[in-house]
């Protein structure tokens, strides 16, 4: 019986770092309460801006929001009167002083959340699940990844008992620590019931600092003993 371990939780510490960056004690409910409800707000009024992901970062008395989208311009709008918006937005949700910075994803083809969410979009459109699949495939092999995987589960093609299907091509080291994977989960909501969409893309390997070794000390002889 295999034992699955989400690819980003496995990593944490070695080749990624943490979402939301932030340590509390006494508050700690309410300052996730808010990060919930910061990552809800992105997610509705940015769903037609390819949003990837949120990172939020805390001090102490203010509140850095990252998001990655593939859409930048959407994001920030005309004049960055969208951006002001969503600031003050945040802002009602979190006493502290926020700021909001957009990063740009070069190549969505790459980024596994986005990929998944063109194929549930297009499996909502009823359009043929291994069509889009091999689609999928060949446009991010195409944009340079080692190796991708996509796998959907639910009642496919409308039919009466659910199944599951994948496709793959390249290579997958998913217990590689040093291997960047990208990996998302989206539901498509279709008429006959959600069909579960995952994708897993290797991007190559991470280069890290290998730690340093502290010079290990000679024992030293004890003063006033004999040999």
């Amino acid at each position: 019986m295999g034992h699955k371990v989400h690819p980003y939780g496995f990593r944490l510490g070695v080749s990624r770092t943490w979402t939301a960056k932030w340590y509390a004690d006494k508050d700690y409910t309410d300052l996730l309460k808010e990060d919930i409800g910061i990552r809800q707000l992105v997610a509705t009024r940015l769903a037609n801006a390819s949003v990837s992901g949120v990172e939020i970062e805390r001090g102490i008395n203010h509140v850095t929001v990252t998001i990655h989208t593939a859409k930048p311009g959407i994001v920030i709008g005309k004049g960055g009167a969208n951006v002001e918006t969503m600031r003050q937005q945040i802002g009602n949700l979190t006493k502290r002083k926020v700021k909001l910075e957009v990063k740009e994803i070069r190549q969505p083809e790459l980024d596994a959340y986005l990929v998944a969410a063109n194929i549930s979009q297009q499996l909502a459109r009823r359009i043929a699940f291994k069509k889009a699949m091999k689609q999928a495939v060949q446009r991010t092999m195409k944009a340079g990844a080692k190796g991708v995987k996509i796998a959907v589960a639910g009642r496919l093609g409308g039919s009466e008992m659910a199944r599951r299907e994948w496709d793959k091509e390249g290579r997958i080291p998913l217990g590689t620590l040093r291997a960047d994977i990208s990996y998302a989960q989206v539901h498509a909501l279709t008429t006959y019931g959600r069909i579960g969409v995952k994708v897993w893309v290797y991007r190559g390997e991470v280069q890290g600092e290998k730690p340093r070794r502290e010079p290990v000390a000679a024992p030293v002889a004890a003063v006033g003993q004999g040999v």
